[in-house]
């Protein structure tokens, strides 16, 4: 079957013309309707394909009807799969098209390879991603191994779950991870994947990000404190019921519900796109083709706002764990000191993507989000971009993360992760994970102050003039370097970067907790005059309790902005203190 389908696109890639691309309005008078999707009887194969377009309008007219995957608006390409019958009437259009044939093979093998799998454990083909079964049992596992870390939620119910009452089906499941024995209120941050349920890389990155944070408190400063002062919401599988259709080998998208599309199952036609089914702007795209009206496209709305179970449960969940701090009005801002942070993980194209998808202007806090956006573009390596902004991606309505900004004044994300649906797993692994997993790491420091604190300086090194456990009274000496260069640099722009004015540290808990003393710190240079600097403090610690205690370091800019903590322990034991105990000098690196 493999040679079959190849041969037949080798020969499909052969009859394609090369000739300029038409407009919308171009098709529209030559008579061109949309070309219709295949009929059941119609071969299932198809081929990645690079497509022409001729303005923004063209562009949203083709991603309205065909499964664009990304966009190169240098070249005013599209790349899409397309059925034959697709192929061959966008040539009738008179657009230049070229079938990929390397991405064409490569998918292909991967959809071959994950149909004859035999591994025992992770999707077929793919052992480093969990099925949905198994992504269950181990959340339900860490919530069971680490109890006063890890609370498991129920966030709703899947379409064939909700239609047959749970015979069939999944839950919509959650991780809340936070010290439950250190009271709150706390700053949110939310993670969601898999609403895109071919998107294999999304779901695995949200729970590794879990376990990562979980398995480390104690032992990594940072993850101890944000375990301590904030609550991170993890959902990784947002769509299970199209995931599982996605495990097979298939391009699924949607979630599951067949009562609109007729077309067969291995056309993946019928069901809803739960990120184009969310109550804020739902089809009221300021342009056109946003999201289709269109059973069958991958792109689908659906009947309604939130007729979809998942997409209410995941509204309800983020009504329920953020506070709406926005206005009513498209143009009113959230608060400057609006906590809370949420991001979609989807693939791919890599990208970093803030609000507004509906229209091309900024969001009212754009350029704040921007400025965040950025900060994750520098640990990820993408580019950082509104993503209904002309030149970015495409315009969209009914997405979870403008739900969130517009509905909730949540600072709100999609990570576009990685270069396939079926990404490899010696390319998850090598090149998307730990990046991934740091920019995370970020936006959970930074979702206290998400629209103010990315855009001052970041504590990138901390040390003590000593590593072993002091007594109390003795004086230790704590550095630290501050860097406001670390963002995302070129493409949509640059972000300014100012020098730093102040450093400071706080003991046992972050600079925004009630009743905290911050302490001033002293340039080694003797004076702040550069983005990246380096100071010191000495510490007294006369008086402390034996045991393990958190220093916090923060930097502030010329602008007056504190950025976020980075945080290293001291730990105090019982043993008397002493004249050759009393003084640590000696910078040494933890």
């Amino acid at each position: 079957m493999a040679l079959v389908r190849w041969a037949w696109v080798v020969v499909l890639t052969l009859i394609l013309a090369i000739t300029p691309p038409r407009s919308v309005e171009a098709n529209a008078e030559a008579g061109n309707d949309p070309p219709a999707p295949p009929t059941p009887d119609a071969p299932s194969e198809g081929a990645v394909a690079s497509i022409s377009f001729a303005d923004q309008a063209d562009l949203q007219w083709l991603v309205a009807h065909y499964d664009v995957w990304r966009v190169d608006h240098a070249t005013q390409q599209v790349t899409a799969w397309l059925t034959g019958r697709q192929l061959l009437q966008l040539q009738e259009q008179g657009r230049t098209i070229r079938v990929d044939e390397e991405a064409t093979r490569a998918l292909y093998t991967s959809i071959i390879s994950a149909q004859s799998a035999t591994n025992e454990s992770g999707i077929p083909g793919f052992p480093c991603y969990r099925t949905v079964e198994e992504t269950h049992a181990d959340m339900a596992q860490l919530a069971a191994a680490f109890p006063t870390l890890v609370r498991a939620v129920r966030l709703g119910e899947s379409w064939r779950y909700a239609q047959s009452t749970g015979a069939e089906g999944y839950e919509l499941r959650g991780l809340v991870l936070t010290n439950q024995e250190r009271p709150g209120p706390k700053p949110v941050f939310f993670l969601m994947g898999a609403i895109h349920a071919r998107e294999y890389t999304t779901a695995e990155a949200a729970l590794r990000f879990a376990e990562q944070t979980v398995h480390a408190y104690g032992e990594d400063p940072d993850a101890t404190w944000l375990l301590d002062y904030t609550e991170i919401h993890v959902a990784p599988q947002t769509n299970p019921d199209g995931r599982k259709k996605a495990e097979a080998g298939l391009l699924w998208r949607k979630n599951t519900n067949n009562n609109f599309c007729t077309y067969e199952e291995w056309d993946y036609h019928y069901g809803v796109d739960l990120n184009r089914n969310s109550s804020f702007k739902w089809a009221q795209c300021t342009g056109s083709n946003c999201s289709s009206a269109d059973p069958c496209s991958v792109i689908y709305r659906g009947v309604a706002p939130t007729s979809e179970p998942e997409t209410q449960a995941l509204e309800s969940y983020m009504r329920s764990i953020f506070t709406d701090v926005r206005g009513p009005g498209d143009d009113d801002p959230a608060p400057e000191d609006a906590s809370g942070l949420m991001i979609s993980l989807h693939s791919f194209f890599p990208k970093i993507l803030f609000p507004w998808g509906w229209k091309s202007t900024p969001a009212p806090n754009g350029e704040a989000l921007q400025t965040l956006a950025r900060k994750f573009g520098y640990y990820t390596g993408y580019p950082a971009c509104q993503s209904g902004s002309p030149g970015c991606l495409y315009m969209t309505d009914g997405t979870t993360d403008d739900f969130a900004y517009g509905e909730l004044g949540v600072a709100a994300f999609t990570f576009e992760l990685g270069w396939s649906f079926f990404e490899s797993c010696d390319v998850f692994e090598s090149s998307i994970l730990t990046p991934t997993l740091s920019s995370l790491t970020y936006a959970a420091k930074a979702a206290v102050r998400p629209y103010v604190a990315p855009a001052g300086p970041e504590v990138i090194g901390i040390t003590l003039s000593v590593t072993t456990p002091v007594a109390a009274g003795a004086v230790v000496t704590l550095t630290a370097t501050a860097d406001d260069t670390r963002f995302y640099s070129g493409g949509y722009g640059e972000e300014p970067m100012q020098v730093i004015q102040a450093m400071r540290y706080t003991v046992n808990a972050p600079s925004w907790s009630i009743d905290v003393i911050a302490h001033p710190m002293t340039s080694t240079t003797g004076v702040f005059t550069t983005s990246v600097e380096t100071a010191f403090a000495p510490i007294d610690t006369t008086g402390w309790a034996p045991g393990r205690h958190l220093l916090f370091v923060e930097a502030q800019d010329a602008d007056g902005v504190w950025g976020v903590p980075t945080a290293i322990f001291l730990d105090i034991d019982d043993a008397p203190v002493t004249e050759e105990r009393r003084y640590f000098f000696p910078m040494v690196t933890r």
